[in-house]
Order: C-alpha cells, then sequence, then structure tokens
C-alpha cells in the first residue's frame, strides 16, 4: 500500500474530541426555531387535506430557505465540527407518528438526499425489537442487544454520509446512545502503539454483509477498516460482522489483524473517549457516519407493545453546491 494513503500526521482540530473536551452538552444540541416549526406545522395542515406517501414528499425551496438559520450549523457541525448533532425538537405529541416521520424526512432532506437501508429500497427504517437474533443473521437494529462501537453500512456501498435517528419511543431501561471520535481513535493508535497496528487496519478485512445482497452476489465484501482522502479520515467498523465476515469467506484473521481489532476494541471501550446520553421522544440525533461511531446499550422494553422502544433512520447522502430544490 502507498504509505501516502495513511494518514500520519495527529490531527487536533474539533474532529477529535475526547468525552473530556466536549462535556458541555450544551453544545450538542440546536433547536427548531419558532419560524422554522411553524413552516412544518403549515406544510402538515396542508398534507392533511392532500396527503402524499412520505418517500413522494420533496422539500420546497421556501422551506429550505427558512430552516437554513438553524439547520445549517448542524451540517457545518456535521462535516468539520464534532461531528454530532442532536436537533431540540418535533413536537412529537403534537402530531401522528406519520406526521412526525414527514417533518424528520423534510429535516433530513435539508441535510441530505436519503439512501436505500436495504435491498429492499427502504428509506424510513425502523429501529426496534422484533424478537430476532444477532447470531441468527439480523442486523443489529432490529434487536434490544448491545449493538458495539460502529459505523452504519459498513459492509456496503455507499456508506451514508450522515446518519439520522429520530426517537419515537424509549425503552423502559437501558438503550443509551454512545458516540466516538474516530480521529481520536486513529490519534491514540498513532501515538501509543506500533505503526504496524494502523498499517494493518489499513488494509481489507472481511465483512458479513448480513443479507444484504442479490442473488449470485457474494456474502460478505473486503474493505479496510480506515482510509484517508487527504481530506477526511473515514471508517468501516463492526467487530461482529468481521468476525463473521472471515467466517463466511473461509480466511481465518491473521495474527497482526486479530492483534490490531483487539487493541481497538480495547479502546472503544475506554470511557475517556466516548460520551453517552438518553434521546427523548421528538429529539434527533444525526451523525457523520465515515468517523463517528456509535452504540446502543442493551434495553429492556415495556411489555405493552405501544410503549415499547422505537427510532426511526435515516441514511443521507450529502448535498452539493449544485444541488437544487425545488
Amino acid at each position: 500500500m502507498n504509505r501516502s494513503q495513511i494518514l500520519t500526521d495527529v490531527l487536533l482540530d474539533k474532529r477529535a474530541w475526547h468525552a473530556s473536551t466536549i462535556d458541555d452538552a450544551t453544545s450538542w444540541y440546536y433547536l427548531l426555531s419558532t419560524k422554522c416549526l411553524f413552516a412544518f406545522d403549515t406544510f402538515i395542515q396542508n398534507l392533511r387535506c392532500h396527503p402524499q406517501p412520505i418517500t413522494e414528499i420533496r422539500i420546497q425551496k421556501s422551506l429550505f430557505d427558512i430552516c437554513t438559520e438553524c439547520l445549517q450549523p448542524v451540517v457545518d457541525t456535521l462535516n468539520m465540527g464534532q461531528g454530532f448533532a442532536i436537533v431540540e425538537r418535533i413536537p412529537v405529541e403534537q402530531y401522528t407518528l406519520e406526521e412526525s416521520q414527514i417533518i424528520y424526512w423534510l429535516i433530513g432532506q435539508f441535510l441530505g438526499h436519503p439512501l436505500a437501508q436495504d435491498i429492499k429500497g427502504t428509506l424510513l427504517y425502523d429501529v426496534k425489537d422484533t424478537g430476532q437474533s444477532v447470531t441468527q443473521g439480523a442486523r443489529f437494529s432490529v434487536t434490544k442487544a448491545e449493538s458495539s462501537f460502529h459505523i452504519d453500512n459498513s459492509f456496503g456501498n455507499p456508506v451514508p454520509d450522515f446518519v439520522g435517528l429520530l426517537c419515537a419511543k424509549t425503552a423502559k431501561s437501558g438503550g443509551q446512545n454512545q458516540l466516538i471520535s474516530a480521529y481520536s481513535l486513529h490519534n491514540e493508535l498513532r501515538e501509543r502503539f506500533s505503526p504496524d497496528v494502523l498499517k494493518t487496519l489499513y488494509q481489507p478485512f472481511y465483512f458479513d454483509r448480513r443479507g444484504q445482497f442479490k442473488m449470485g452476489e457474494s456474502p460478505t465484501s473486503h474493505n479496510p477498516i480506515f482510509q484517508w482522502n487527504q481530506v477526511e479520515l473515514t471508517m468501516r467498523y463492526m467487530y461482529y460482522y468481521i468476525q463473521v465476515g472471515h467466517q463466511q469467506a473461509e480466511r481465518a484473521l491473521a495474527p497482526d489483524q486479530e492483534e490490531a481489532l483487539d487493541i481497538l476494541e480495547m479502546l472503544l471501550c475506554c470511557s475517556d473517549f466516548h460520551v453517552e446520553f438518553s434521546l427523548q421522544p421528538g429529539q434527533i440525533l444525526f451523525t457523520n457516519n465515515h468517523w463517528i461511531l456509535h452504540n446502543r446499550t442493551q434495553f429492556e422494553d415495556y411489555p405493552n407493545p405501544k410503549r415499547r422502544r422505537h427510532y426511526v433512520r435515516l441514511w443521507l447522502q450529502r448535498r452539493m453546491d449544485s444541488d437544487e430544490t425545488n
């Protein structure tokens, strides 16, 4: 591998945060303005008279312009700031679940273009326990198990630029959100460990694709964990999917790969690196999915199905300056 493709410097900008350097949680929150909320409400009132399928709704230029003041700082933070933001909040108590999702869908379109999240083409993905098991091939998002730190769609293409999570309902207990910066992990790996560790993590690993492939395609993908394009550090990671991927490919992890993964997992378990919080109904978490790893802790749900934990996920591709709205 060409050494120029490996990030050799320690980066010390806002992206390389630790828990202690962003302990002021108020800086994580971005309020939807009264003007913005009124515009969304007007949109919903009109839609009640002229309903449309959610995924066919496109953000209009007039609404886009109204949202710019409160949502452009979110985009800036995701790209070159701390890499995550909590949008506060959709008043879900005033709307049906579908109407709340419409507002979320519009907010998401300000940030980017929605991407399909499975081979069925699902654009709005329900994250809730369905009783399935990860060991039987399910994705962590439809179980109540702790997911471990990961990047969404680490096994697929394209990797979404941003991930959105709308909290519709919380669990009875547990289910906290945890975030870690890949820049801080990379800095730590470079400063504390042999250069061979990072070199190994820039080499391809096999990832299990969790059944998200068409007939005739490989059940695994082959991707490096870290990549550097001279502008942005990107990461693909889900430890369990790598373990299963190497089993699927019948390629045992080499000793240097096992060592590198063990070191990475050790750092991911260190509380100095991650922040933890709980979303409340109506709040939306957005993350830069290239270098913010997220985890959801195990949770206990309510017996009543109507009260059970429910998040709605968006995968988004960045808007380009040339993109136009209607």
